[in-house]
């Protein structure tokens, strides 16, 4: 496994770290024992960043997670957990006003949950879960993150940002508060390159990337008639309109994966040639998922040839009522 540096916060963390919305239990297939399997191999294998959420589970998955912290006292794993939003709605939207999202109270009651959950004192990252930066200005989070800090609650403070819209955030991070962002981008969702990782890079804020398989798209393993259970989050963002190009673009990738890579592999290295990613968290359900995924860092880089073709997949989408 390698390490990258996190940002200004000096932290070392695995560049390939774990994602746990599949451990919440609203995707199909996931398992408490083999959840907790997973998550021990992760450790053993170099692992070492987190990130969770109050809302994977109400506080499940920071509860499995917790006893993975107790078990390995001896090697330094860091958390990230998010903060939900008041009004438990996602994605934030702009007419969504600061009191009823994340008021001062809010983001300190739900840090204590948190903080109980993972059963830690401080925790090291804590993030609001939804974001829009017409609240950048509102002194309710400012002043939570100020005091959270100041008083050991968390070490550092970052912001996950909305599907599809990278720079929904940029007066935010002219705050300085800011020490980290989590954005999508994948060989498809190559936007944040634009102005968000500019951004970042300058002022040395730190990038987690999420959903480095689109959701699923980019294993290779879906088709035209994947389906998923209604209680499945995945059942509603792979309707027709977005399952059918998704999967015609994936097939045209997996025609440049030369043998020996697999497209998983390939898509995490795609993801991980940009200096600007601290770390990447694909969602991992077993040890299989564990073992596979983690063994990419240790992989040679991609040929140029490769990354270049992988580059003109881009493809930049407008955020609409499935891809919530």
């Amino acid at each position: 496994m390698k390490y990258r540096r996190f940002g200004r916060t000096g932290w070392q963390v695995s560049e390939i770290g774990y994602g746990m919305w599949g451990l919440g239990g609203q995707w199909s297939g996931s398992d408490n024992a083999e959840g907790l399997r997973a998550l021990h191999r992760s450790v053993e294998l170099g692992c070492n960043f987190f990130d969770t959420a109050w809302a994977y589970g109400a506080g499940h998955s920071e509860r499995l997670l917790s006893q993975v912290i107790t078990a390995h006292t001896t090697t330094k794993l860091y958390v990230g957990t998010k903060v939900p939003p008041q009004n438990m709605i996602w994605p934030a939207q702009p007419d969504h006003k600061a009191h009823q999202t994340y008021p001062y109270a809010h983001i300190m009651d739900y840090t204590k949950k948190s903080q109980t959950n993972l059963g830690v004192a401080t925790i090291d990252l804590l993030q609001l879960h939804v974001w829009d930066d017409g609240w950048a200005a509102d002194d309710g989070w400012k002043r939570a993150v100020e005091e959270l800090k100041k008083a050991k609650a968390i070490e550092a403070f970052g912001i996950s940002v909305n599907r599809w819209e990278p720079t929904n955030v940029l007066q935010a991070l002219q705050t300085g508060l800011v020490d980290a962002v989590q954005v999508i981008y994948n060989i498809f969702d190559q936007s944040p390159e634009d102005r968000l990782f500019p951004y970042c890079r300058k002022n040395d804020i730190a990038v987690i990337a999420r959903v480095p398989f689109d959701e699923g798209t980019l294993t290779g393993t879906l088709t035209k008639q994947t389906s998923f259970p209604k209680d499945d989050w995945r059942s509603r963002y792979f309707c027709p309109e977005n399952l059918n190009p998704s999967v015609d673009r994936a097939e045209r990738i997996k025609k440049l994966i030369p043998k020996r890579r697999t497209m998983p592999e390939v898509a995490l290295k795609f993801i991980l040639a940009s200096s600007t990613v601290s770390t990447t968290i694909p969602g991992m359900r077993t040890v299989a998922h564990v073992e596979s995924n983690l063994a990419a860092s240790d992989r040679r880089e991609l040929p140029p040839d490769l990354y270049g073709g992988l580059r003109k997949f881009r493809w930049d989408r407008q955020p609409t009522d499935w891809s919530a």
